[in-house]
């Protein structure tokens, strides 16, 4: 075989060997999404959250609910927000400015900061600790709020200990490591969920 022929029949395989190497990576899987429950959603006293009414620049911007539970908001005064949703603040909102003051408003609510909720980062990580719960926040995100993996850490033994709203405990091991290459969904957690990062056994 000429080179000339060796050089043509190795261009032809090129865009083969391509596609046989797009096979065997495939994309990551979705997020692992734990059954949540209103509980988890629910305001408390120091969570942020902002009010977006459409068209309504004055009505819309950031609150802070009080110690006691309570947002000051325009027009509606003093309201109680402790235990609600979300969904729940926005169509109360919407109520009360349909109440006299606007036609058939538009009123969306998203919550910026948990301060009311929780996780627990503890073993080997940078700094270990207690930290604000975030929306739709993954155990990759928690491990980076913590500084990240030590030396020693198991990355792929990292167990979640979640308390169901029935009070009982499960135990959750989760491969952080294969996460992080692709390998494995990623795993929301859930406010009071415990991480817990073993050493490596040597």
């Amino acid at each position: 075989m000429t080179a000339a022929r060796r050089l043509a029949l190795l261009v032809l395989a090129l865009p083969l060997l391509g596609a046989v190497c797009n096979r065997q990576r495939p994309a990551p899987p979705p997020p692992i999404i734990p059954s949540d429950s209103p509980a988890d959603t629910a305001l408390g006293p120091g969570d942020v959250f902002v009010v977006d009414v459409f068209g309504e620049k004055d009505l819309s911007g950031k609150f802070r609910v009080s110690a006691h539970g309570t947002v000051d908001y325009p027009f509606a005064g003093n309201v109680k927000v402790a235990g609600m949703t979300p969904t729940e603040v926005a169509a109360m909102l919407r109520k009360k400015l349909a109440d006299g003051y606007l036609k058939d408003p538009s009123v969306s609510v998203f919550v910026e900061t948990y301060q009311s909720k929780k996780i627990s980062i503890l073993g080997q990580v940078a700094k270990p600790g207690t930290f604000p719960y975030q929306n739709n926040m993954s155990i990759v995100e928690a491990i980076t709020l913590a500084g990240g993996f030590t030396a020693i850490a198991s990355k792929n033994d990292v167990t979640v200990t979640r308390t169901e709203p029935n009070g009982k405990s499960r135990r959750f091991q989760v491969p952080v490591e294969q996460i992080g290459e692709g390998h494995a969904a990623n795993y929301l957690l859930r406010p009071g969920d415990i991480v817990f990062v073993p050493e490596r056994i040597f």
